[in-house]
């Protein structure tokens, strides 16, 4: 998908700004009026996705959590839409100042962004239809299997990693085939040109709602991670505005009731903290 600049609808639910907020505003005075750009890949449902009512608009949890940061610290968003590969790099370039899209916050990827956290999630795994490869994680079961990924996403690595252990067990490695989005990678498990994809379990649940007879969750093990906001790497003062307003978001309930909205567990919120590079 090519980068495009579009505007979202406001939030529509919880919009209540915290009172807090007000002094947040008083605090950094520079992001008052500001118009800023989020870059996103929108394409997972739940997180981020083009309005199907409305194609000129995102809806999603991450868009309506961004939104909210904005209003308690004053600014505005528009939205860049990139490939998940370019998330970082956008912002890098100057294209972008925020990326609030479902990014994974990890110690390599803060080589490239400073990182507020906002969610715990643990990794699932998308199969066909009861599972016919009998896969459980990124392990040894995934020898001699096609895995669907998206291009930089931190599981790459991983199943990469795996290809001495499966020589090893007289195993042929796992093929990786990359795509741009979550939809394509669901797709090529559809199409059978794939045998599985391991992403953000909500993700996964999300498609096996989508296509109860075609495709299934893995009994696996699964990976945890936090999501994260990334902001440009050494803006401290931009930085810790994000991390106060995230902080009084949750405080108020307000980040539970968008996750409520948008179907996320409870108990997947997590109290924010940096992941910074060391």
């Amino acid at each position: 998908m090519s980068a495009t600049l579009m505007s979202a609808g406001k939030a529509e639910a919880a919009s209540t700004t915290p009172a807090a907020c007000a002094d947040l505003q008083a605090k950094y005075p520079t992001l008052k009026g500001k118009t800023l750009v989020n870059a996103i890949n929108p394409h997972t449902p739940g997180y981020e996705t083009i309005d199907p009512n409305n194609p000129d608009t995102y809806i999603g949890f991450d868009i309506d959590f961004g939104e909210a940061i904005g209003d308690c610290l004053g600014f505005k968003l528009t939205y860049k839409a990139v490939t998940f590969a370019a998330l970082l790099t956008t912002m890098q370039a100057g294209q972008a100042d925020i990326v609030v899209s479902d990014i994974y916050a990890t110690k390599d990827r803060a080589k490239a962004a400073d990182f507020v956290t906002y969610l715990k999630v643990v990794d699932g795994v998308l199969v066909a239809k009861d599972d016919p490869k009998k896969i459980t994680g990124i392990n040894i079961s995934l020898c001699g299997t096609v895995a669907a990924e998206n291009t930089g996403y931190v599981e790459v690595p991983l199943i990469q990693a795996l290809e001495a252990e499966c020589k090893a067990a007289g195993k042929p490695a796992p093929e990786i085939q990359l795509y741009d989005n979550n939809d394509n990678c669901i797709q090529a498990i559809l199409a059978g040109r794939a045998d599985t994809y391991i992403n953000d379990v909500n993700t996964v649940d999300g498609a096996v709602k989508a296509y109860p007879d075609k495709l299934s969750k893995a009994t696996a093990v699964t990976l945890p991670y936090s999501v994260g906001i990334a902001v440009p790497r050494n803006n401290v003062a931009f930085r810790d505005a994000v991390m106060a307003a995230v902080t009084e978001i949750q405080k108020s309930g307000l980040q539970a009731e968008l996750m409520k909205k948008w179907s996320l567990p409870e108990d997947q919120l997590e109290a924010p903290s940096l992941i910074l590079a060391d």
